[in-house]
């Protein structure tokens, strides 16, 4: 009897250097043991160096890319990147509502690059909030992001704040919310988990390199994989965690392009 795969949908922008987006997402779902589907919003012109150019589709495009995917292929879970526009929101939105079976929903929200270019106009921030947000079963921003989709003047710094912070997104109608904590201060990166009205936190030490190129795709990725194949909600944090960790250690051993490198997704399998 043939077994069927556990499968994680990504629907994000092509990073045409790997390090982000669906290329990174693809590699995090078959290093944790899932297939990897995807449909594309947007492609980006960009290598380590940074984001020179953003291109979204056509709403056509992805609804045709989604619906060919979902009218013959069972999806365990689903992951949301980059959108780019308040048009593909909308139409993610909706076809996220054609899915037969309730499957879990990782949202992530990048709202800009690393360098400072925008990947989502701050005009569809609040469309986001509202089209999306309640659809998802959790959303993952970093501290940056949590201050801007909240309209804070500058970022959540202490646990107390980021709590405060991670309260006020939950009431946007999201189950559960996990603030990422690589740009925060000191010597260890911090996750805030808020589910079920109990917080978890999560830490690790900060790894010294300049190969950070995709973290919060990783990170995000992998919580969808591991939701994919049967994990809780705190479990496929803490296990997400774990391997982006992990992923980050044996990528600072490496070297790509002249700007900020990858992870090493595949360092399970590679000799």
């Amino acid at each position: 009897m043939s077994q069927a795969y556990t499968t994680v949908l990504c629907i994000a922008g092509s990073d045409g250097s790997g390090g982000a987006g669906i290329q990174a997402d693809l590699k995090t779902f078959t290093a944790l043991n899932c297939y990897g589907l995807s449909v594309i919003t947007a492609i980006t012109a960009q290598n380590t160096l940074g984001v020179t150019g953003v291109y979204t589709l056509d709403e056509k495009c992805i609804s045709a890319q989604f619906r060919a995917i979902a009218d013959d292929i069972s999806i365990d879970a689903v992951k949301i990147g980059m959108l780019g526009s308040s048009s593909i929101i909308k139409t993610v939105a909706a076809l996220l509502r054609e899915l037969p079976d309730k499957a879990p929903v990782i949202l992530d929200t990048p709202l800009g690059s690393s360098g400072g270019r925008a990947l989502l106009p701050p005009k569809s921030i609040a469309l986001l909030k509202s089209e999306l947000f309640p659809l998802a079963t959790m959303i993952t921003p970093n501290l940056p992001e949590s201050a801007i989709i909240c309209g804070m003047k500058r970022p959540p710094a202490t646990k107390e704040e980021i709590e405060v912070v991670a309260g006020k997104l939950l009431e946007t109608g999201v189950p559960s919310v996990l603030i990422k904590g690589g740009h925060g201060e000191g010597e260890e990166c911090r996750e805030c988990l808020l589910y079920e009205k109990e917080f978890f936190w999560f830490s690790s030490k900060k790894i010294v390199t300049q190969n950070t190129h995709g973290t919060g795709c990783t990170l995000s990725s992998a919580i969808a994989a591991y939701m994919a194949r049967g994990e809780s909600i705190p479990q496929a944090v803490e296990k997400a965690k774990a391997y982006t960790f992990e992923a980050l250690q044996k990528g600072a051993d490496y070297r790509l392009g002249h700007g900020s490198g990858p992870l090493h997704h595949a360092f399970r399998c590679w000799q």
